[in-house]
């Protein structure tokens, strides 16, 4: 069939007609193929076999390497700082692209003789034109734990690190309507979406990889207690991510911690030692999951197969309300007794008058 120019006058209506309807039906027919193609292409494949190091009960007598990396692939590392090193034993994730690699968080511990995580970072980056790969630091919020080896890439030439305050986050991405904006970085055929997540953190973003499908998720959701701040604020945020992860495919949730045993207990408080860990790895059901969770939340305490609900605030303040209860209940207890004891003492010293006189 010949072609027909949009701008030849002498052709018939008819055939004009179905010419143009044939352009139409040809281009639409590419842009489906295009699109399907994009949307349907599979996240690189990586591997979680792994077993992270569980700390000791004593770490001065069992002394533990203070990092552990791990290839997931040959261009995303996972590393967790020890138990031993801190309790709080931060993951920390490196993405390697073809211009630039952003590292998500510097863990809990700042000192490099203890915690040589930039030197270990530096090794880790590939070479771009006899110079080392340009290096971005984010942050998932700006908690001390996940910024405090910040410092340690201070003097590093081809580094940028992002302030972890909200202004400097939103202006450095280019947020706009915080927090139902959407940012991305371009690391050079490899782009992180960033979702604020605020409700953990007024500061919280989250970090989709198009490469691999692993949502980067901090403390917004990890196989422990999720810390809240506002309730309200993580409703909406647990919300807006499952939106996001609608129609992209999601391989695994790794978030910034650790905390629960393989049974969903949660380690005590400040413990240099996780035995029996439970998987590092969350999946869409646990986030799908987590709107619900939050919708039922009784506002202090809410403990769920792979993560535990909590507002630390709320809690202070039913242990110092029960606290100062228990300690009037006491008081007044005390003077009870107190005012029983002088009632017989006074009644005791009016009888001996009386057995003085009949003896």
């Amino acid at each position: 069939m010949k072609w027909i120019n949009y701008a030849d006058r002498t052709a018939s209506g008819p055939s004009l007609y179905f010419c143009l309807l044939g352009r139409v039906a040809i281009a639409v027919a590419a842009s489906m193929f295009f699109a399907t193609k994009q949307t349907s292409a599979q996240p690189v494949p990586g591997s979680l076999d792994v077993q992270w190091g569980e700390g000791a009960s004593d770490c001065t007598a069992n002394p533990q390497r203070p990092l552990q990396v791990h290839v997931y692939e040959p261009q995303t590392f996972i590393l967790r700082q020890s138990p031993c090193a801190n309790f709080e034993a931060n993951f920390l994730y490196l993405l390697i692209g073809s211009d630039k690699a952003l590292l998500i968080d510097t863990g809990a511990v700042a000192d490099p003789t203890k915690m040589p995580l930039a030197k270990m970072i530096l090794e880790l980056l590939p070479n771009k034109e006899s110079k080392k790969l340009p290096l971005l630091i984010a942050h998932t919020h700006s908690h001390l734990d996940h910024r405090a080896g910040d410092p340690q890439f201070a003097s590093l030439p081809s580094v940028e690190v992002v302030p972890a305050d909200l202004e400097a986050v939103r202006a450095f991405f280019g947020f706009t309507g915080w927090p139902n904006g959407i940012a991305q970085v371009d690391l050079g055929g490899r782009t992180i979406d960033l979702i604020p997540t605020p409700g953990h953190h007024p500061t919280h973003v989250v970090f989709y990889d198009n490469r691999t499908g692993i949502l980067f998720s901090g403390d917004f959701l990890m196989p422990g207690r999720l810390l809240i701040d506002d309730a309200d604020a993580y409703h909406k945020s647990a919300l807006r991510v499952v939106e996001f992860l609608k129609t992209r495919p999601l391989t695994h949730i790794l978030g910034g911690h650790l905390e629960l045993n393989r049974a969903g207990q949660a380690y005590p408080f400040g413990s240099h030692y996780h035995p029996n860990e439970h998987p590092l790895e969350l999946t869409r059901e646990d986030l799908t999951a987590l709107p619900a969770a939050f919708e039922s939340f009784n506002g202090f305490y809410a403990r769920h197969p792979n993560y535990i609900l909590t507002n630390p605030i709320h809690n202070l303040v039913a242990l110092g309300i029960i606290a100062g209860a228990l300690l009037i209940l006491i008081l007044w207890v005390v003077r009870y007794l107190f005012r029983r004891f002088r009632r017989h003492a006074r009644a005791d010293s009016r009888l001996v008058p009386e057995r003085e006189q009949t003896s």
